[in-house]
């Protein structure tokens, strides 16, 4: 088996105690609690954060003083409704709030889960299941949304019972009083539940020593220095935002500039623009954000962009498309983007966030490999040129300690470089098991190899195969579509489908299969662009669907959905979610424009 292990410099956290007139030159930190109080000592002037509410104009800023300051009095008022260990669940619209709520939680000792407030009329179902599983004790959220979450929470039995914690009314002199609690590397920081795409949400117990060393991983990875200037629209309440953004700027002590995800979606020329207004350096998001930033941007917009500055445009959380980053450098190489900026990564809750991630300054890795072996779990190299080949783009290497593996799924022994199998993790980044799920946790993050004895592994669930190093994904275990034998990855069949007809939104489809007759059919569920509704000849984009799939992977769809614009399920990050999708349609529940049986 190939060996993946990278060996950079390890780093330790030793724990420090700090005062005004502490030595600052070279800390060493066991909790992030030390850390912030270290940056409002070192450089309390500084500007952490500043907030775009409209993506364009600046409404509220922090320096690492305030956010330290506020962090102490949210401390001291949330000490009085919930114990050290409680968890507390964060529900906050984008903001400078939700910054310091977190700080807060860390702060006190308590647990802090980030999360979303629902909207007007949404399902509870989620943010019910997270509040159960995680038992957790008390709410926090702001003036503007603290009437509305109250009723619905108490409208609702499970809910009711949560205290609440309006954290922007609280007084800023209630820090001079805060003491710290007992924290060490070992404590539990806060629990990230997993977006829910392939299965109920489950609580990601992260502790302080996970965030050190995922963000010393990023700050290798990405070669972050403390010149590095991060923008983003990424969400907090997400482990991509949260650690590759918020606590990375954190981390190195940095300026961190971003705005509500709306206003990216919006508008994506925002994201772009920010970038060359503050001459960000390090910028990241999903692949489909790419992908509408070439779809939506328009010529006049470019014209005003300048994205020298920007060296690290990181792509994760989806898989990274070849033809995306192509499409992107092609459009925006005149207006200073360069191909080597692109930074495919790979990562998951369940290892804080970071896996792997390239080498920054050189340009993505693209291999192409025979589809058709692809399909039996195996390796060929080919051309491109070659009849039946597949682009994949590799997502780097590990860091520091961390190792990487492919195991087969079966049998738990090693697979050959020439094999696909399950990927699998061990390293100090990942996280102590799921919340309050002994069996599950055994399961994913207690995996020993069977011919070998090494261990213990984090299971990810992802299949892909390691080449020189480099980590290639091509799907995971659970939404492998099979079909006479054949492995089809659902992501290369959306792409088909969505690239086939003007009409298709872009990274809004799911392929999965039923069962009928004993036999596994192919289902196409897609959304409809905006624009087409009104317009929409269904009965011939579903000829259209039906013929590209056919010629690009030789098979038959046994059922094409055309569904309204933003109904297809989703998860909180914008994951689609393939199972609740399947469910929908065996339950005839989606809101279908068209259907084609």
């Amino acid at each position: 088996m190939q060996n993946s292990t990278f060996n950079i410099q390890h780093s330790t956290f030793n724990i420090v105690r700090l005062s005004a007139h502490d030595e600052v030159q070279n800390p060493h930190f066991s909790t992030f609690v030390e850390l912030l109080r270290y940056r409002a000592i070192s450089q309390p002037d500084k500007i952490a954060f500043t907030f775009l509410q409209d993506g364009e104009t600046e409404t509220g800023s922090l320096t690492y003083q305030a956010l330290d300051q506020q962090a102490k009095a949210i401390a001291v008022q949330l000490e009085s409704v919930a114990a050290k260990g409680d968890r507390a669940i964060m529900l906050y619209p984008s903001g400078l709030e939700f910054i310091t709520a977190f700080f807060g939680c860390l702060y006190a000792g308590v647990v802090a889960i980030p999360a979303y407030p629902p909207r007007r009329n949404q399902n509870l179902f989620r943010l019910q299941s997270i509040v159960t599983d995680a038992q957790a004790t008390v709410a926090l959220t702001t003036t503007a949304l603290s009437s509305d979450l109250k009723q619905w929470f108490n409208q609702n039995s499970e809910l009711a019972t949560v205290k609440w914690l309006v954290t922007d009314e609280i007084d800023s002199n209630l820090a001079s009083v805060w003491q710290q609690p007992e924290l060490n590397s070992n404590t539990l920081a806060f629990l990230q539940y997993t977006s829910g795409s392939t299965g109920t949400p489950k609580g990601v117990m992260v502790s302080h020593s996970n965030l050190l060393y995922n963000e010393e991983m990023i700050k290798l990875g990405f070669q972050n220095t403390e010149q590095s200037i991060i923008a983003g629209w990424l969400p907090f309440f997400h482990d991509m935002g949260l650690m590759a953004n918020l606590l990375q700027a954190v981390y190195l002590g940095v300026p961190c500039f971003f705005m509500p995800p709306v206003a990216f979606l919006q508008r994506p020329y925002r994201w772009l623009q920010v970038i060359s207004r503050y001459k960000a350096t390090s910028s990241g998001a999903p692949n489909f954000a790419y992908d509408l930033c070439v779809n939506k941007i328009t010529p006049e917009q470019i014209s005003s962009l300048d994205l020298s500055s920007w060296d690290l445009a990181f792509n994760g959380a989806e898989p990274v498309n070849a033809a995306t980053l192509e499409r992107f450098t092609a459009k925006f190489a005149a207006y200073g983007f360069r191909r080597e900026a692109f930074y495919p990564g790979y990562g998951m809750a369940e290892a804080t966030l970071l896996i792997s991630g390239g080498l920054r300054k050189a340009a993505p890795v693209v291999l192409s490999v025979a589809g058709s072996n692809l399909e039996q779990n195996r390796v060929l190299v080919t051309t491109d040129e070659q009849e039946g080949s597949k682009k994949i783009v590799g997502c780097g290497q590990t860091w520091l300690d961390q190792k990487i593996a492919i195991a087969d799924p079966d049998t738990l022994t090693h697979c050959s470089a020439e094999q696909v199998g399950e990927i699998w993790v061990s390293g100090a980044n990942v996280a102590g098991g799921y919340w309050n799920r002994p069996e599950e946790t055994e399961q994913t993050f207690h995996s020993y190899f069977a011919d070998t004895g090494e261990g213990p592994f984090l299971r990810t669930g992802d299949l892909g195969f390691l080449r020189d190093g480099e980590l290639f994904i091509t799907g995971r275990i659970k939404d492998v579509i099979i079909i006479r034998g054949r492995n089809n990855y659902p992501q290369d069949i959306e792409v088909t489908v969505e690239q086939s007809h003007p009409a298709l939104r872009p990274s809004n489809g799911a392929a999965f299969t039923v069962t009928v007759n004993e036999q596994e059919k192919l289902i196409v569920v897609q959304e409809v662009e905006r624009t087409w509704l009104r317009k929409l000849d269904g009965e011939t984009v579903v000829k259209t669907i039906r013929q590209a799939v056919a010629q690009q992977h030789e098979l038959q769809v046994y059922a094409v959905v055309l569904i309204k614009t933003g109904s297809i399920p989703k998860t909180s990050s914008g994951k689609i979610q393939r199972r609740a999708c399947r469910a929908k349609f065996l339950a005839g529940t989606l809101e279908g424009l068209t259907s084609d049986k």
